[in-house]
């Protein structure tokens, strides 16, 4: 069976929410953005997005670093990997210097590594959830490995 041709597209916020929504397997989508794009196949399905903003950590929000806080996909092929990619590239076109994205440590970041990405380590995980402020974990509170792309 032959791979779909895929193309990057932009994508407005509503139509990448609507997306992570169906497809992500470990969270909801993010309050905000300040790109998203998505591919799509030969026939205009979409395929997979990717939604890119501001870093979660406070530590990273250093004005020149974006963060790709969803990648949702449908199982297609290369989605992923090209996604990365295009990510990546976007964000050097809008000025930034750095990209940086967390996966659980359980996962192998194959499209990361495919797409030219550098692990920097595993990072944090664990819960928000303390006696001035309880919360319910709603997200996996494992660890996390921290990619980079410069």
């Amino acid at each position: 069976m032959a791979q779909p041709r895929l193309k990057v597209l932009p994508c407005e916020y509503a139509e990448a929410v609507a997306f992570v929504k169906q497809h992500h397997r470990h969270h909801k989508p993010p309050c905000g953005h300040k790109f998203s794009l998505c591919v799509a196949d030969e026939e205009e399905k979409v395929r997979a997005v990717v939604m890119v903003g501001r870093p979660v950590a406070r530590g990273n929000d250093d004005g020149m670093t974006l963060e790709v806080t969803r990648l949702a996909s449908d199982g297609c092929p290369n989605a992923c990997s090209c996604l990365y990619g295009a990510a990546w590239r976007a964000t050097k076109a809008l000025g930034y210097g750095r990209l940086i994205t967390y996966i659980l440590d359980t996962e192998p970041g194959t499209t990361l590594k495919a797409a030219g990405w550098k692990c920097l380590g595993q990072r944090g995980g664990g819960s928000w959830n303390c006696p001035s402020r309880p919360r319910v974990d709603k997200h996996p509170t494992q660890k996390k490995l921290l990619f980079e792309c410069r």
